[in-house]
């Protein structure tokens, strides 16, 4: 790795990297292990992964770790454990450097106890100045953009504004300022691992200029340079915006 690290040494970086830690079921399976246990081993490359992004520079990692489709799509027991193990990656994360981490997500469905480990941990770590953590739980990209167009109409309404005023106060910027992740940069960076290439809706409004790295590996078995090789790429690209 350290041929890696001289070649990424003045690159530039993605300032926002985003990621689908994917195929933790599938890695479970070809171990003979319960899908808890492959979820608890995904858990601990998400800790890993937030060491590499913090030791790389950069500046926010968005995590997608329980979608509101999962909610819906997930056998009861596999659904208990795995929000028993956000709930305890949650309360781990708020304890280690000076990262700030933040829920983004509907609160609709979840457990009380993972309600509760999300507002711990984003109440411990309020004005920790190092690397922000958005957990995506309960969350859907759809149901971000439906959210934020709602509470555009309720604070119009709310303030007394007319059909035709509320036509044009629907704009793009409006709604960024609306999703669940208003006021942080998009991400520049989306990540996914498990040779999957979908985004599953994941940030569907954010991700609109992403730059995508997907990675062959399974979630638990991601590798440092496996990351790194995604910063390599990311460098050489060249981003037009449109242009």
């Amino acid at each position: 790795m350290g041929r890696l690290r001289r070649q990424l040494a003045g690159a530039v970086h993605p300032r926002h990297v985003a990621m689908i830690i994917d195929g933790n079921r599938r890695w479970a399976r070809q171990w003979g292990e319960s899908s808890e246990h492959g979820h608890r081993a995904g858990a601990v490359k998400v800790r890993e992964f937030v060491t590499w992004c913090d030791d790389a520079g950069i500046d926010v990692v968005t995590l997608y770790l329980l979608s509101t489709d999962n909610l819906t799509g997930r056998d009861s027991a596999e659904l208990a454990a795995l929000t028993g193990i956000i709930a305890d990656l949650a309360d781990e994360l708020s304890g280690v450097r000076d990262w700030r981490v933040h829920h983004v997500g509907s609160r609709d469905g979840l457990p009380d106890e993972l309600v509760a480990a999300l507002d711990r941990a984003a109440e411990a770590t309020v004005g920790h100045p190092g690397l922000h953590i958005n957990l995506a739980v309960g969350y859907g990209g759809r149901r971000e953009i439906a959210d934020a167009v709602r509470a555009i109409v309720h604070h119009h309404a709310e303030s007394g504004g007319t059909l035709d005023e509320l036509a044009e106060l629907v704009t793009p910027e409006k709604i960024a300022e609306h999703l669940y992740t208003g006021g942080q940069p998009d991400p520049d960076l989306v990540i996914r691992t498990s040779g999957e290439q979908r985004l599953s809706d994941f940030m569907l409004w954010q991700s609109a200029h992403s730059e995508f790295y997907f990675v062959e590996a399974l979630g638990p078995d991601l590798r440092e340079v496996d990351f790194l090789r995604a910063l390599r790429d990311f460098s050489r690209r060249q981003r037009r915006f449109g242009q």
